[in-house]
């Protein structure tokens, strides 16, 4: 059991550092992750709905898509999902109100801002996928558009990642008239966050799924 506590850290701590960096991503004013696009563009035209909902919003609807793709073959334990999911976007609400003040205007800064952000994302990822507990919605949804297509799980997450950006494009155009809230830093995050997650798992050990075993 304590293991298993310290795998459950591991997971609701990189949660929040992931959210951390998605809002420093977004604050840095040159786009957000592919991931939280649509939330932040319906944000940014409905202001007084928070990043946080509109993102708990979006990943239930991610759960709702799972359950009529996978039918019998979700299992009730996945409806975990949606806690994990409330935990997110409570932890990104708070670290959208931390960084209200960092609004930089400098092309430089701004670039500080996104290659951090960035590598804060990927950190996160690394320790929230590690102990292997609950798959966040946006991997769920890939990974049962995977199952239910026999589309290896890599090429259908970059095919889901592209169509995030194109649907948050859309809606962009249709509230604003132009490209509102996506930017240079959109497709630098989807760009590179994976290269850093590689980068991360090779050089630091996370908590795993697995007890180690005492010699």
């Amino acid at each position: 059991m304590p293991y298993f506590i310290k795998r459950l850290v591991s997971m609701l701590a990189g949660l929040a550092i992931e959210s951390f960096g998605i809002a420093l991503i977004t604050k840095s004013n040159l786009g957000t992750s592919p991931i939280s696009s649509i939330a932040w563009v319906v944000t940014l035209r409905f202001p007084w709905i928070s990043f946080g909902v509109t993102t708990f919003a979006m990943n239930a609807i991610f759960v709702a898509i799972e359950i009529l793709l996978l039918r019998r073959d979700f299992h009730p334990v996945q409806y975990l999902q949606l806690a994990v999911t409330f935990w997110f976007a409570a932890t990104l609400d708070v670290s959208m109100m931390l960084l209200t003040w960092f609004s930089p205007a400098e092309w430089w800064l701004r670039g500080i801002g996104l290659l951090l952000g960035t590598a804060l994302l990927a950190f996160g990822i690394c320790m929230e996928v590690s102990p292997k507990l609950i798959m966040v919605p946006g991997e769920g949804i890939v990974r049962a558009f995977s199952m239910v297509t026999k589309v290896r799980f890599g090429t259908v997450k970059v095919c889901f990642d592209i169509s995030l950006i194109v649907i948050a494009g859309v809606l962009s155009f249709l509230f604003f008239g132009r490209l509102n809230g996506l930017g240079i830093g959109t497709i630098i995050a989807a760009a590179i966050t994976g290269l850093i997650v590689n980068f991360f798992n090779r050089h630091i050990r996370f908590v795993s799924s697995v007890e180690p075993v005492n010699r």
